[in-house]
Parts: structure tokens; sequence; C-alpha cells
């Protein structure tokens, strides 16, 4: 199921039916099944600190798959911005040599958790989400900038 979260939406569907709403299917369907599926384990995510740590570090690339209006709230410096639903598309942009660890980013870890799943079934097994995600980075005070700054 998750596979269709990472796939483009066929033009063939009925006309009724926007893009939109199917990813926003996708995405329910998605997070649906991450919740009923077995507890992650510690491979799968990181501390919000580790995250920062690393990423500040240029030891791992830390990827904002929030959607445009969340970014404009304020980004990590030098995150890499690819919302969620524009993954399929643009799949060739997560790094994908295991010795460059990718730390997935959401507001909350929802998102980047059950994305994570679908990375993994890809053969993304250096990809890891982060605890807490954007909104607790922000409730903490940690420096924000805006895209593209």
């Amino acid at each position: 199921m998750t596979f269709s979260l990472l796939s483009r939406s066929s033009p063939s569907l009925a006309a009724p039916v926007s893009r939109r709403r199917i990813t926003l299917i996708a995405v329910g369907l998605t997070l649906g099944l991450a919740a009923c599926s077995p507890a992650s384990s510690a491979n799968d995510s990181v501390s919000l600190e580790t995250a920062r740590a690393e990423h500040e570090a240029g030891r791992a690339v830390l990827i904002d798959i929030r959607e445009p209006a969340e970014h404009a709230t304020g980004v990590a410096h030098n995150a890499q911005l690819l919302p969620m639903r524009q993954l399929g598309a643009r799949l060739s942009e997560i790094p994908a040599d295991p010795s460059k660890p990718v730390l997935l980013i959401c507001n909350t870890q929802n998102r980047s958790s059950a994305t994570l799943e679908a990375l993994r079934e890809k053969g993304y097994k250096h990809v890891r989400y982060v605890q807490g995600g954007m909104s607790e980075w922000a409730r903490r005070g940690w420096p924000l900038t805006k895209p593209g700054a």
C-alpha cells in the first residue's frame, strides 16, 4: 500500500477525483498502516539533538518533507526541502549512498515515520526519522531560516 505514496497519480483517473484528494487518501492510508504496524525499532529514529548535531556537522542529510506552506514558517538551515507529496517524482534526490545517513523530518514525526517505511521498501536502509519534528525544533527556539535564504 505504501508504494502508492511514492508513485505518480495516473492521468487516466476519473475527472471528479482530484490529484490532491488522491494524495490525501494515499497519505491517510500510509499513516493508518504505519499506526497498525509493529513498534518501530531503535534504528528507525534519531533524537532531535542528534539530528541537529549530525546535520550541522555535515555527517547527515536532513530532508524536510513538510509541504511548502509549512516550509514558509521556517526550516533548519541547509535542510533539503522535499515535500512528501513530491517524493515519487523526486526520489532520485534522496542520497542512495549508505555512508551518508538521511534524516527525515516533518512537523511532528508522523509523516516522516510513515515515509521511512515507504523508503525502506524502496531499498533506502540508511534513512531514519527525527523524533519530535520541526514543531519541537521551533518550541526549543532553535534557529530557523526562510526557504531560499
